[in-house]
């Protein structure tokens, strides 16, 4: 049962992403009174009566979206068809929403307005978000925090950067703390008290998720911080149009004192969940219900009051019988948390009972959220079908054009005089044909695109798996591995039990090392250089320990520092495969490594050395071999990539002077640092 309503805890603290408080997006209070029409106050007017009367909202926006269109206002258009779409998110109705964000996105296009272009990213995020294309849903909140950063419109910019903390949550802990903090920032430059809750909230979720990872030491900073948010929602609350943003402040504050390294203040809990589900009774947000009763229930389990938390569950169902729709993922929930407490009473006749009913509504959860799945693909691929129809609508427009244009040139040919007439027809003619015939053939490239939309859906999830697949292969080569565990066994059956144990656990520990690190977005050159190490012992064992190394660091290196993994070990890999390995048996082989800053110290220089038999020598070695490196070509599109952003990263690979200081091969890789 904990584990049913922590998830619920979790999805009520970001609930502005997924789920319910982007209906919130747009702030009723204009961001620039001076570029604020008529048309669009009206608007915003009705969007903030999207709570409390639905119809009259909705009639108020389309109203002031008549009225855009008959002025011929495309920039006013282009807003009401942006808080129209939010509206019918509010509404639940996918087809709706769609076709108002794609529309107004799409008229965005065509217009040089700033604000007009902001609110219509904004529309689409909040499209991409609910139908769970997380990387569209960035891309256009990014688009349209730009927007309104750039009119210093800071009430939008504490929303939307709020909403980009949850998007980035929990893959990347930087990024959901950048954008937390720099929605608050914006909202105090606001001075709105909507959008001072929104990103407290928002920065109220990543103090959560740090407790979760660093453990209670910030425990009492973080009651501080959300009591102040509730504080704050009690105080202002006739400014605050989201009335479902106080019941989430309960919801967290309430959750944070189950947290306490003390004895839970029982009185200041039930408090603040009783408020919670007095505003989700009030304005029907299912989510806050839900966990409120499920963090009672749960606490009275916990205490040994089952007959208290089993009446509690038993109303909470009783109050959604009671209601004109069914809920069947609540009524499930419930169901189950009953199950739980007739468990821990041992009345297992009444747990037969809830288990039959916990079934029956756990089926219908399941059919309903396979098909919202369904929906939600379904509304990807029109959006993405109606952009490629837009384009070859645009194209036919375009040939159109031509084809008008063509025939003034003809007729200005004309004109110039009987002797050029039919030269001049002539070229110009077939200078047109060509270019007709070119337009028409792309005409029907689009429509191709749209005809094979579906099919490439398939195909582009086959290269994502093919792309997984290739960066797993490329993480640690197969013969190294298959090597090394040989030499483990023949020391095992030779009886040398020590090392065997020990390089068992290297390769054990290295193996881990690749798969943690090949997951995450950056680690530490502390844990870059243990990796490394592990990866050369064991390459020593698999030739014999034939060659020695050693790695430093300089002075001014913190190996603290943050770096992309795994850029390192394909160098190392071909220094040993195509250096070492080839050279004759009587020479000592040799890898240094050596770490150094650059001048700006945005980038961390790796220079690898080795007295391997050369890039040249090598070069003839490979004419014969089918081996290609697929990590050290990965890891080259990866720096590439990298270079967007540090236009310093890549490497380089030359030989060793013979003369100074021999033969061998030397890599000098420049590794951004990471913030």
């Amino acid at each position: 049962m904990l584990q049913i309503f922590t998830s619920d805890f979790k999805k009520t603290r970001k609930i502005h992403c997924p789920f319910l408080v982007l209906f919130c997006f747009l702030l009723t209070i204009a961001m620039q009174a001076q570029s604020v029409s008529a048309v669009e106050k009206m608007a915003s007017h009705g969007y903030a009566r999207r709570f409390s009367d639905t119809v009259a909202s909705l009639k108020i926006q389309q109203q002031a979206l008549n009225l855009a269109i008959k002025n011929k206002n495309k920039e006013d258009e282009v807003i009401c068809y942006s808080y129209l779409a939010l509206t019918q998110r509010r509404l639940l109705h996918l087809k709706q929403f769609l076709h108002y964000a794609d529309t107004a996105y799409y008229l965005s296009q065509k217009i040089n307005k700033v604000r007009a272009k902001a609110y219509a990213a904004g529309a689409m995020g909040s499209l991409k978000s609910y139908i769970d294309d997380k990387p569209q849903a960035l891309e256009y909140s990014l688009e349209a925090y730009k927007l309104f950063s750039k009119i210093k419109a800071h009430d939008q910019c504490a929303k939307i950067a709020s909403d980009i903390s949850y998007l980035f949550s929990p893959a990347s802990p930087p990024k959901v703390e950048k954008y937390a903090r720099e929605a608050m920032v914006h909202a105090a430059k606001s001075g709105d008290a909507e959008s001072e809750l929104y990103a407290r909230l928002a920065f109220g979720s990543f103090l959560t998720d740090k407790l979760e990872t660093v453990g209670i030491a910030d425990w009492e900073a973080a009651m501080d911080f959300f009591k102040e948010t509730v504080s704050l929602a009690e105080k202002k609350s006739d400014q605050i149009v989201s009335k479902s943003n106080i019941g989430i402040a309960y919801i967290n504050l309430a959750d944070l004192y189950t947290k306490s390294p003390q004895p839970i203040e029982e009185k200041a809990f039930l408090k603040n969940l009783e408020k919670a589900t007095a505003i989700a009774k009030k304005y029907n947000v299912k989510i806050i219900y839900r966990s409120a009763i499920g963090l009672q229930g749960y606490y009275f389990t916990q205490k040994g009051d089952y007959i208290k938390a089993e009446l509690l569950f038993i109303d909470g169902i009783n109050y959604q019988k009671s209601l004109p729709y069914t809920d069947n993922y609540l009524l499930a929930t419930f169901y189950s948390s009953l199950k739980d407490v007739s468990v821990k009473r041992k009345d297992f006749q009444a747990y037969y009972g809830y288990d039959t009913l916990y079934a029956k509504y756990n089926q219908l959860k399941y059919n309903e959220s396979t098909q919202s799945k369904l929906q939600n693909a379904e509304a990807r691929y029109e959006s993405s079908k109606k952009a490629e129809r837009i384009k070859q609508l645009e194209l036919e427009n375009e040939l159109q054009q031509k084809n008008k244009l063509l025939g003034y040139a003809i007729a200005g040919v004309l004109l110039i005089g009987l002797i050029f007439m039919f030269r001049s027809y002539y070229y110009r003619q077939r200078y047109y044909q060509n270019r007709e015939d070119f337009l028409k053939q792309e005409q029907a490239n689009s429509y191709l695109k749209v005809q094979l939309m579906e099919k490439e859906t398939i195909e582009n999830l086959s290269a994502r798996l093919s792309l997984e697949r290739r960066l797993l292969r490329s993480q640690m080569d197969p013969h190294f591995i298959f090597n090394a565990l040989g030499n483990i066994q023949s020391m095992i059956l030779q009886k040398d039990t020590i090392p065997a144990v020990s390089y068992l656990n290297k390769f054990a520990k290295l193996t881990r090392q690749v798969l943690e690190q090949s997951r995450k977005e950056t680690i530490s050159l502390e844990e870059e250089i243990n990796t490394l190490k592990n990866y050369i012992e064991l390459q020593q064992l698999r030739l014999n320990n034939g060659f020695d190394y050693v790695i430093e660091c300089d002075d001014a290196v913190e190996t603290d520092v943050l770096i992309p993994p795994l850029l390192i070990q394909p160098f190392v890999e071909n220094a040993v495969e195509h250096g070492l390995k080839p050279q004759e048996n009587n020479v000592r082989g040799r890898i240094e490594i050596y770490f150094k800053e650059d001048e700006n110290g945005q980038s961390l220089i790796c220079t690898i050395k080795d007295n391997g038999i050369g890039l040249a020598a090598s070069g003839k070695l490979k004419i014969n071999d089918a081996h290609q490196s697929l990590s050290t070509t990965i890891t080259e599109e990866r720096l590439t990539k990298m270079q967007k952003e540090n236009p310093d990263a890549g490497f380089t690979v030359k030989e060793r002077d013979p003369e100074t200081e021999g033969q061998g091969c030397i890599v000098i890789i420049n590794i951004p640092i990471l913030q």
